[in-house]
């Protein structure tokens, strides 16, 4: 259990216009301001991975989570890569996990420097370097409060399964109550009222998704964050999930080569716009597609060779791996040189096991653009 018992004391100028605006409001100076907090905070006597202190602002959040829990560390950021700020000790792939794993996939944007990321890509690179540079708990002031509040949802829900994953402690300091049923924290401290109170995990709130067929020009706006390259071929069948009638996701699907099989459709890209990472919007994009092409006698495979998207293919029910990464295999009739490819490259093979959707759903949404 902590006791909260702050006292702030400031002794209160005397200054001209000081006293004009005591006499304009009819507001009287005291010869010291004191502001003075004094409660019960029994956040630590159960177990816990991730706590929330809210409140409007001058309500008291960052006195008393500096009381409780000490200054939050601060992080410098000034080399020309992201990525190289992190501690020199931590191996490149600790650093790629806990980016992934917060919603950040957009590899490109690891090698450019951390002043020239959006809003929520400096969220989200800050929160990994924490999570893997600072010790328990992990405190973050002002939390949320300089990215978009879409962002600042699918973000809290990123976070909150990273720290529960790796058993850590996070406290997060608000003054936006809208990230609570995605932070699902496991306890709240509500500054506006002075109340304390647990809560149980739950669902995080749904989304309103679309998906259907889009233009090729869409493409455009997802190939400069994809990871390998930004070429997409002209016969690609192009398809968007749509969240809350935000165009989110793409995947850019093809017929593949082959002496004899002529029914194997190949996703030849899948990218999810950085700000919409980490809720899954991909695989309910690929997911749809998979059941779609199966509905029309075809079969649907895939070859990620992000590894955080291999593992993420190898959880799902929905997809079967028939290669493991680490060797690549041109496409049948192909050698390496001709695919434009190298031998090492270390993409995986999956096929789409799920269900299929009705038939005529199935031909509406892979026929109509």
């Amino acid at each position: 259990m902590s006791t909260v018992d702050v006292v702030v004391e400031s002794q209160t100028s005397n200054s001209l216009r000081v006293r004009q605006v005591s006499a304009m409001f009819d507001a009287p100076v005291q010869a010291k301001n004191r502001l003075e907090w004094s409660f019960e905070f029994r956040f630590d006597d159960h177990a816990w991975n991730v706590g929330l202190i809210v409140g409007p602002s001058g309500s008291g959040k960052s006195t008393v989570m500096r009381h409780v829990f000490g200054e939050p560390r601060n992080l410098t950021w000034s080399k020309p890569s992201m990525i190289d700020d992190f501690e020199s000790k931590l191996p490149v792939a600790d650093i790629a996990e806990a980016l992934s794993s917060v919603g950040f996939n957009t590899v490109p944007a690891w090698t450019r420097p951390f002043s020239v990321l959006s809003n929520g890509e400096q969220f989200r690179s800050d929160l990994a370097r924490r999570i893997l540079e600072i010790g328990d708990p992990i405190v973050v002031d002002e939390f949320t409060s300089v990215v978009d509040r879409q962002v600042a949802k699918i973000a809290c829900h990123s976070v909150q399964k990273m720290i529960r994953k790796r058993k850590r402690k996070l406290v997060a300091v608000t003054c936006h109550y809208d990230v609570i049923d995605w932070l699902q924290p496991d306890w709240v401290l509500d500054m506006s009222t002075r109340s304390f109170t647990r809560r149980l995990l739950q669902r995080r709130p749904s989304i309103d998704c679309a998906i259907g067929r889009v233009p090729y020009s869409a493409w455009q706006m997802f190939a400069p964050f994809h990871y390998l390259t930004a070429e997409l071929n002209r016969t690609a069948r192009c398809f968007g999930l749509f969240c809350e009638n935000n165009l989110a996701a793409f995947a850019g699907c093809m017929r593949m080569p082959h002496p004899k099989a002529k029914d194997i459709m190949r996703v030849s890209r899948l990218v999810t716009l950085p700000d919409y990472q980490g809720i899954g919007l991909a695989f309910a994009l690929v997911d749809k597609l998979g059941a779609a092409y199966k509905a029309t006698g075809n079969r649907l495979r895939t070859y990620p060779a992000h590894p955080a998207l291999t593992r993420a293919f190898d959880r799902s029910s929905m997809w079967s791996m028939r290669k493991e990464p680490g060797v690549f295999s041109p496409p049948t009739g192909q050698s390496s040189s001709a695919a434009g490819l190298s031998q090492s490259r270390p993409c995986a093979v999956f096929v789409y096991v799920g269900p299929a959707i009705d038939l005529e759903q199935a031909k509406h949404l892979l026929s109509h653009a």
